[in-house]
Parts: structure tokens; sequence; C-alpha cells
């Protein structure tokens, strides 16, 4: 666990024989000396250097935030963290000098608010790299990029393809709370939504009837279809917003003070991708070569 952050203190006494100006030099002196040895708390939207990576190594130990959202981010039956992100969060911070990854389970929408109140050190959670996350939080480049698609009742009645078949018959969609796929459907002009935990209960209200269709990534929807019999998943798509393919391409995301961190995590992530043993690590979890991605933060942001 990475200590709580504090701001420095300098204390000063009087003294016979000692002038102002000397004591104000030494106040510098040790104020500059804080500085380079102490963590500090930046300045709310700050992009800063940060030393959570040093402390983190002390430690032995990162916190991890997911949103037991599989294949993305969950807590086994042993109670450990996998998934694509932990899975690949464990490889890099044991290459970075830290060992231990600790989940931190909460809800998808509760992600970006934990991190910035430091409930956790990192987002692990495979998620979407949009603008308006980047104007709160540092990402690494993202680890894939991949299509939507739906879960809808089986044999497709609606024959949905895309949010404009659904836009156009008027029809209900489920998808998930703080899901891109919201921005994805509303623009596609969908005013029936039904916002929803996570695909489970997505599946569930497809299959009761409750909602049309439940939007997600392909991977997600593939997985949570599997087995049954109720539903089932269409083929993935290319969403588009104004006119232009909305990537759903997702990575780590950093609080924006810990920029030395994300730089050093970007570089082993790079490293993982150069040799082909990232798609080793995530395959198991449903990601193919074709989810593979030299997309950069910075393009998507």
């Amino acid at each position: 666990m990475a200590p709580p952050e504090r701001e420095n203190s300098t204390y000063t006494r009087r003294a016979g024989g000692i002038s102002r100006r000397s004591l104000l030099a030494g106040a510098a002196a040790l104020g500059a000396l804080g500085a380079a040895g102490c963590s500090r708390v930046a300045a709310e939207g700050k992009v800063e250097g940060g030393d959570l990576l040093e402390r983190l190594r002390d430690s032995g130990s990162v916190k991890i935030g997911i949103a037991n959202e599989p294949p993305f981010g969950f807590i086994n039956d042993d109670g450990e963290p996998t998934g694509e992100a932990p899975e690949i969060a464990k490889v890099i911070f044991k290459r970075l000098g830290v060992d231990d990854v600790t989940p931190v389970p909460v809800d998808f929408s509760a992600l970006i608010p934990g991190l910035k109140a430091r409930q956790f050190d990192v987002v692990s959670a495979g998620m979407f790299i949009n603008p308006t996350r980047c104007a709160q939080v540092l990402f690494a480049d993202p680890d894939y990029l991949m299509q939507d698609a739906f879960i809808v009742p089986k044999g497709n009645p609606n024959n949905i393809q895309n949010y404009e078949d659904v836009a156009a018959q008027g029809l209900r969609l489920a998808t998930g709370q703080a899901y891109a796929e919201i921005e994805y459907a509303e623009a596609a002009g969908i005013d029936n939504l039904l916002i929803l935990p996570d695909q489970v209960a997505g599946l569930e209200a497809v299959a009761q009837g409750r909602a049309d269709a439940f939007a997600g990534t392909n991977v997600t929807v593939k997985g949570a279809v599997e087995g049954s019999g109720r539903v089932e998943a269409t083929e993935p798509f290319q969403p588009m917003l104004d006119g232009e393919p909305a990537y759903g391409a997702g990575g780590f995301a950093f609080r924006l003070t810990e920029r030395n961190l994300r730089d050093a995590f970007n570089e082993e992530l790079h490293r993982l991708k150069d040799s082909g043993e990232l798609l080793d690590i995530v395959a198991p979890f449903g990601f193919t070569e074709a989810e593979m991605t030299d997309l950069t933060a910075e393009e998507l942001c």
C-alpha cells in the first residue's frame, strides 16, 4: 500500500548568534531537500512527474482498481485479481520492481473518482481512452482495440446490426453504467436507454424482454453469452461518432500527478507489444491478433 502523501514541515528555533539571513538560508535548503525526497500533493488537474513508483517499490505492493467485469478485470474463485488488465499489470509491475498486486473492486463509474481519491494507484480495467477521460487522468497507450457487439434474443428477431438499427426501430437498448456505449447510442439517436450495472444484468434484461439488446465490447458480449440458450451475440461492428469511427481502445489510467509511473509503465508495455508477449498474456481471455493495436493515448485523447 502506498503511504499517504503529506506536506513537508520545517521546524525553526531561536538561537543566539545566528542571523536572520542564516535562518532563512537554512530553511530554504531544508525546503529543497524536502521537495526532492518527499512526496507532496500537487494542484488539482496539474500534470507532474510524481514519486509513486519509488514508493511502490519501497512497499513492494501496488493497488489496482478493477470493475469486476470479465474479461477485462475481475476476482477469481481464489480471491485473486485476473483478467486482461490485471494479468498485464502483474507482469509489468513485477518488471518495475513491484511484486504484489492487490485488487480494489469498485463500480465502473467509481474508477476515476476512486483513483483521484487515492483509493488505489492505477485503474486496471480495460478503460476506453477518450478526450473526456483524458482531461481527468493520464493514460498509458492502449493495450487493445475492440469493436462493439450486442446481446440479443436468440435468432436476433429485430435484425439488429448496429446502433442505427436500434434507433430506426425505436427499440430499447441496455448498456453498462458509465460505458462508452452510452455516448455511441445517444449519438445514433437512441433515446430509450436502460443503464445497468454490467453485462450479466444486461443478459438477464434481454432474456426477460426488458430490453431488446445490450451493447458492450465484442469480447465482453461473447463471454457473457457463452453457454446461454436464451440469447446470442451479434457480429462485431465499428461504432461511429459524428461520422467518424469511435475507436474502442482501452488502457491503464494513472493520476495526473504520476507521469513518471505512467511513462515507466508505458515503456514496459511497448516491450510486451514488440516481443509478442502481450498477446500471449491476454489470449486466455478471448483476445486475438485482431485486438492488438499500435494506437497511442495521444492520438485517442
